[in-house]
């Protein structure tokens, strides 16, 4: 009598399945489990639904401000820094209204 599953189609069936198995589990490890590994390793926030490995920044790199400077400062700063802009604006236009006004006189008075 021929018989389908001898013993030596079944373990060559269980080791195939083992193997694939087994690289199956080798193939999550190095795509899936890995990179978040890695990722925290460097000091990243790994993201797992969108495999994205996140850097935490600074909110000194993000505004400019100095650590350790609280934000009233900075924006008493930076508003003092466009008061000062305005004023050298506002002192070249009197300037250059004060030279077109000198022109004009001279060319009147000839």
């Amino acid at each position: 009598m021929h018989r389908l599953l001898t013993m030596k189609r079944l373990t060559v069936l269980f080791f195939a399945i083992f193997a694939v198995m087994l690289g199956g589990m080798f193939a999550w490890q190095a795509l899936v489990v890995a990179p978040g590994d890695r990722c925290e390793a460097d000091g990243g926030w790994w993201d797992p639904e969108t495999s994205v490995c996140a850097r935490p920044i600074s909110i000194a790199e993000v505004t400019g401000r100095p650590i350790g400077q609280s934000r009233a400062e900075a924006s008493d700063l930076k508003n003092r820094e466009l008061l000062a802009i305005e004023d050298r604006m506002a002192a070249a236009k009197a300037a250059r209204d004060a030279d077109a006004d000198r022109q004009r006189a001279a060319l009147a008075a000839q």
